[in-house]
């Protein structure tokens, strides 16, 4: 499992948006990672999630990362 947040974010995603996530700037990708990372954080929705089913809390953070942009 990739320890880096930018690697770790492309591991959550699906595979489709994994490849079009990967051809993206290096920066665009930090930040996307970053603002995945403060979604995780700061959702306690995801935190309920995360105690059932990590991968499945990262998968559902990335995907509304990906659905509003890079705020």
């Amino acid at each position: 499992m990739p320890t880096d947040p930018v690697g770790r974010f492309l591991a959550a995603l699906d595979p489709d948006h994994r490849k079009a996530v990967s051809a993206k700037p290096r920066e665009e990708q930090e930040q996307l990672a970053a603002a995945w990372e403060r979604e995780l954080e700061a959702d306690t929705e995801l935190d309920t999630l995360d105690e059932l089913s990590p991968p499945a809390a990262e998968a559902e953070a990335a995907r509304r990362v990906l659905d509003r942009g890079t705020d």
